[in-house]
Protein backbone atom coordinates (compact mmCIF):
# COMPACT_ATOMS: atom_id res chain seq x y z
CA UNK A 1 0.00 0.00 0.00
CA UNK A 2 1.10 3.50 -0.63
CA UNK A 3 2.59 5.75 2.00
CA UNK A 4 -0.03 9.01 2.60
CA UNK A 5 1.33 12.31 1.97
CA UNK A 6 0.97 14.26 5.40
CA UNK A 7 -1.66 17.61 4.82
CA UNK A 8 1.21 20.23 5.63
CA UNK A 9 3.25 18.57 2.70
CA UNK A 10 0.03 18.44 0.67
CA UNK A 11 -0.35 22.27 1.55
CA UNK A 12 3.05 22.95 0.61
CA UNK A 13 2.82 21.92 -2.72
CA UNK A 14 -0.69 23.61 -3.31
CA UNK A 15 1.63 26.85 -1.91
CA UNK A 16 4.57 26.28 -4.54
CA UNK A 17 2.43 25.42 -7.68
CA UNK A 18 -0.37 28.72 -6.80
CA UNK A 19 3.11 30.58 -6.78
CA UNK A 20 4.55 29.13 -9.71
CA UNK A 21 0.77 29.84 -11.81
CA UNK A 22 0.68 33.11 -10.61
CA UNK A 23 4.45 33.84 -12.21
CA UNK A 24 3.21 32.27 -14.68
CA UNK A 25 0.38 34.75 -15.36
CA UNK A 26 2.28 37.35 -14.81
CA UNK A 27 5.01 36.37 -17.63
CA UNK A 28 1.37 35.68 -19.81
CA UNK A 29 0.02 39.87 -18.96
CA UNK A 30 3.66 41.30 -19.90
CA UNK A 31 3.94 39.04 -23.15
CA UNK A 32 0.63 40.32 -23.90
CA UNK A 33 1.08 43.91 -23.19
CA UNK A 34 4.12 43.69 -24.95
CA UNK A 35 2.17 42.10 -28.09
CA UNK A 36 -0.56 44.98 -28.51
CA UNK A 37 1.63 47.52 -28.01
CA UNK A 38 3.83 45.76 -30.97
CA UNK A 39 0.92 45.47 -33.05
CA UNK A 40 -0.14 49.18 -32.31
CA UNK A 41 3.16 50.05 -33.45
CA UNK A 42 2.73 48.18 -36.95
CA UNK A 43 -0.59 49.31 -37.37
CA UNK A 44 0.86 52.71 -36.90
CA UNK A 45 3.68 52.16 -39.56
CA UNK A 46 0.76 51.09 -41.85
CA UNK A 47 -1.43 53.96 -41.89
CA UNK A 48 2.13 56.20 -42.17
CA UNK A 49 2.35 54.02 -45.38
CA UNK A 50 -0.88 54.93 -46.64
CA UNK A 51 -1.23 58.52 -45.73
CA UNK A 52 2.29 58.57 -47.34
CA UNK A 53 1.00 56.97 -50.59
CA UNK A 54 -2.45 58.76 -50.89
CA UNK A 55 -0.67 62.30 -50.71
CA UNK A 56 1.52 60.99 -53.63
CA UNK A 57 -1.35 59.71 -55.75
CA UNK A 58 -2.80 63.47 -56.03
CA UNK A 59 -6.57 61.48 -55.53
CA UNK A 60 -9.38 63.33 -53.51
CA UNK A 61 -10.32 62.17 -50.20
CA UNK A 62 -13.92 61.20 -51.98
CA UNK A 63 -11.96 59.49 -55.00
CA UNK A 64 -9.83 57.45 -52.05
CA UNK A 65 -13.27 56.35 -49.96
CA UNK A 66 -15.03 55.65 -53.10
CA UNK A 67 -11.74 53.35 -54.62
CA UNK A 68 -12.29 51.48 -50.79
CA UNK A 69 -15.73 51.17 -50.67
CA UNK A 70 -16.68 53.28 -47.96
Amino acid sequence: MARMKSISSIEKEISKVEDQLAKAQEKCDELTAKLLKLQQQKQDCEAKIVMNAFRKSGRSMKELMTFLGE
